[in-house]
């Protein structure tokens, strides 16, 4: 099994080779989006500059998960905790600014076993409900080490929304949403200049790259002494975000820093 996934990834690499060379990211990244009348689904693929035996050290302990997750604008709060049914992954979900954690929505992810050998790692959480009539939550990483201490990563965010959840995007997307967009270019207006997909797809776009973007500076920052990998990963996840302004920005960095620290002074005091 394990072999047939390293292939599998090792597969993608070479077919999306063009692709992480050239795109509108400025790195080797390639984003994908997929709507159905029921699911979104949105996922990377990208090159990172972190040794494979980083994923094993970092991300093969669930415990560790949180201080990743929290660097996002939109988690909240992030607890991992045992129960009858195994490590299980809660996040609080919110708005732009700090809030208290009754007015957030709570997603509850099972984790499955992690997979962790000399040249692969995958790690899966799923959630069998979400707020505003969504469900069936999967988030997936894995991960096959490339060469010169460089690692082919695939991260997967995707959901599923019943009548009550397609009724919350619409409202979303006609009101505070109706402008945003994603990343995928659609066509090109008359100046040249890119149109981007909007709707759907572009919010699971969106909230892909931020979670991955989030994964990437926690990696970035245990390479710093420990008392500031918090502040350092911060400082990446906003840097890289901002590079997807258009798409992205949504508070200026002093904003974010300090509702990020009151955030992460929480999850440590509740835990």
């Amino acid at each position: 099994m394990v072999n047939a996934s390293v292939a599998t990834l090792k597969t993608k690499y070479t077919e999306l080779s063009k692709q992480l060379e050239n795109n509108q990211f400025n790195r080797e990244l390639f984003l994908h989006s997929e709507e159905s009348s029921h699911d979104l689904k949105g996922e990377i693929y990208a090159v990172v500059d972190h040794p494979f035996s980083i994923f094993h050290s970092a991300l093969s302990n669930p415990t560790y998960w949180c201080d990743a997750m929290i660097l996002n604008l939109n988690v909240k709060y992030c607890h991992m905790a045992s129960n009858q049914y195994g490590d299980v992954l809660a996040l609080n979900i919110g708005k732009k600014y700090f809030q208290p954690l009754a007015d957030t929505y709570r997603i509850t992810f099972k984790h499955q076993e992690i997979v962790t050998t000399s040249n692969y790692f995958i790690a899966e959480f799923d959630a069998k409900e979400g707020p505003l009539g969504t469900f069936d939550y999967h988030i997936l990483i894995e991960a096959t080490p490339l060469k010169e201490g460089q690692t082919f990563l695939h991260f997967m965010y995707a959901y599923s929304s019943g009548m009550a959840g397609r009724l919350a995007m619409q409202t979303y997307l006609a009101t505070v949403g109706r402008d945003k967009i994603g990343f995928t270019i659609t066509g090109k207006h008359s100046d040249g200049k890119p149109i981007y997909i909007q709707g759907a797809r572009g919010v699971v776009e969106r909230n892909t790259m931020r979670y991955y973007l989030a994964i990437d500076a926690y990696l970035t920052a245990l390479t710093e002494p420990a008392d500031i990998q918090l502040d350092k990963g911060l400082q990446y996840w906003y840097s890289n975000s901002e590079q997807y302004a258009s798409q992205l920005h949504e508070v200026e960095l002093d904003e974010y820093l300090d509702m990020k620290r009151k955030e992460y002074q929480r999850q440590q005091v509740l835990q």
